[in-house]
């Protein structure tokens, strides 16, 4: 019996048609099915609409419901794959990493520069990368782009107009296609830790800021008033913060007392953050903040609404920041 494979179609470009207004997602998956059944030899598809929007449009009501979605899917497919817009798919793929964690099948998030109805577009080729990476048989979330097979949680859209729109951050590809193929790397898998139960709650309190020279450590006290729980600060280098003239860093631990959950990181895209090779860094561990390490700015906003979800113990979401969950992050 051929796999079965769940298309969800969200929007974005990939199924973007021409209107007075510029590009707007106009089709329905179902107006895509025959350009992905070339792509999809052997297999056989079903499609679904989740929604369709601009994913500028798509924030943490529709990533629970789309993990709910997948969630109630994922018993009646052996893999789905996930159309949607390239502007915030690393947020929706780290949020989804998350949520549904020990998911026994793959899910692939994927999309296109182009719409797939041009005749020019990276769309089929995209597609073609998710639907296969969703056949292959390995459990986990996933982006697929330009012939690469991103960790969910650790891809980031790194250019705007360029097929080859993501990498993945500090961690290696999963899978690639060339001559050979599509070539999974078992390697660089999440292994499952546990059963799947998905876990879609969430809080859209937090915030994330960054830092730049001046800049007033009031800011700090807005985010608390309108009722904030918690903030991830991009510092300098490996997570620098001020501390002389606008002391930047005592307002930080003002926060942290007052129970704001901090967690900082650095603004550079690769290598991470580490606050105890500088006084600066150590001031702030003094103070309560939590170490980012490595962590792309989509996984750590996304993982911060995750556990500020689950718990409102604060002592437990420190220890949700002390583990690797979904493949997250490299804590050193």
């Amino acid at each position: 019996m051929p796999k079965k494979i769940l298309i969800i179609n969200t929007g974005g470009t990939l199924s973007s048609v021409k209107s007075s207004k510029g590009l707007v997602p106009g089709m329905r998956s179902d107006d895509m099915l025959e350009e992905l059944r070339m792509v999809s030899r052997n297999l056989e598809l079903e499609t679904e609409d989740f929604c369709s929007l601009d994913s500028a449009n798509i924030g943490p009501k529709d990533w629970s419901g789309l993990a709910e979605m997948i969630a109630r899917k994922s018993y009646d497919y052996q893999g789905i794959v996930v159309i949607h817009g390239t502007d915030t798919m690393a947020y929706t793929s780290s949020m989804l990493a998350f949520m549904l964690q020990n998911i026994a099948i793959p899910v692939v998030i994927t999309g296109s520069q182009l719409s797939i109805a041009n005749p020019v577009a990276d769309a089929l080729e995209n597609c073609r990368c998710g639907i296969h990476m969703a056949a292959s048989g390995y459990p986990g979330v996933f982006v697929a782009f330009n012939r690469k097979v991103i960790l969910g949680c650790r891809a980031s859209k790194v250019r705007t107009m360029s097929f080859d729109a993501f990498e993945s951050i500090n961690y290696p590809y999963v899978g690639e296609i060339s001559s050979l193929g599509l070539r999974v790397y078992e390697r660089n898998l999440i292994a499952k830790k546990g059963i799947f139960r998905p876990q879609t709650a969430y809080s859209d309190k937090v915030a994330l800021l960054k830092l730049y020279p001046g800049i007033n450590p009031d800011i700090l006290d807005m985010f608390y008033e309108k009722g904030y729980k918690g903030i991830f600060i991009e510092g300098f280098g490996l997570g620098g913060m001020p501390f002389i003239n606008n002391d930047f860093i005592g307002r930080v631990g003002e926060m942290v007392e007052k129970g704001m959950l901090v967690l900082v990181g650095s603004q550079c895209r690769y290598e991470g953050s580490n606050l105890m090779v500088y006084e600066t860094g150590r001031l702030a561990i003094e103070k309560g903040v939590i170490q980012a390490y490595d962590m792309t700015a989509e996984a750590a906003i996304t993982k911060l609404m995750w556990v500020l979800g689950q718990t409102d113990d604060i002592r437990e979401m420190k220890e949700y920041f002390s583990v690797n969950i979904a493949g997250e992050v490299n804590i050193g």
